[in-house]
């Protein structure tokens, strides 16, 4: 086994084992497994920039410039797997959630994209089931709280779970996917800015 190999390897297994603890917290919401996903890998990723610039400085002397590429990539590779799979297990605890902490995150999101239009919001036929009663009425008073009005649609939607609104037939995608999609991005960028300058 080459010592890229052993490297990605151990970038690997300190990279599942910190999957495992974020996967562990990510029952709170949405918000909370997001973060606790950022700042993990955050911190994984400069414990794996500073061991690959000591790395770097005594595999440098015994190879050429372009080994030097392929460890960066190798690592940077290897980071983005991490981050995939942190992600997407705090997505899984997210939609495994009872249904009094997934609402009540359904909540909060509501809260941060509800507009003060009129409009309609729309879920999926498993969350027209479970919806809780008295949440049709926490739909209103928080558009009521911005200004606007929310009209809950009785047709369910081909979404996993979360919301679409609909205002003016403009429509925001509220989904858990989304929200998760969104996140993915900005860490990937910033493990990207951390590695790479």
């Amino acid at each position: 086994m080459s010592g890229l190999d052993k490297m990605k390897a151990r970038i690997l297994e300190e990279a599942q084992s910190t999957a495992r603890e974020i996967t562990g917290k990510a029952e709170a919401d949405a918000e909370a497994a997001v973060q606790a996903a950022k700042e993990s890998a955050e911190a994984e990723a400069a414990k794996i920039l500073e061991r690959a610039k000591r790395d770097a400085a005594d595999y440098g002397v015994r190879v050429d410039s372009s080994m030097d590429m392929q460890r960066k990539q190798a690592v940077l590779a290897a980071k983005q797997e991490v981050i995939g799979g942190v992600l997407e297990k705090a997505y899984d605890a997210v939609m495994d959630l009872d249904d009094e902490k997934y609402f009540e995150m359904l909540e909060k999101l509501l809260e941060k994209h509800a507009l003060a239009e009129d409009g309609m919001i729309c879920f999926s036929a498993k969350d027209l089931e479970r919806m809780p009663q008295g949440f049709p009425e926490k739909i209103r008073n928080i558009a009521a709280s911005k200004g606007g009005s929310l009209t809950l649609s009785e047709k369910p939607e081909k979404v996993d779970g979360g919301f679409l609104l609909v205002y003016g037939g403009i429509e925001e995608n509220c989904t858990i996917r989304a929200v998760f999609d969104s996140k993915r991005e900005e860490l990937s960028d910033q493990v990207n800015r951390l590695l790479f300058g």
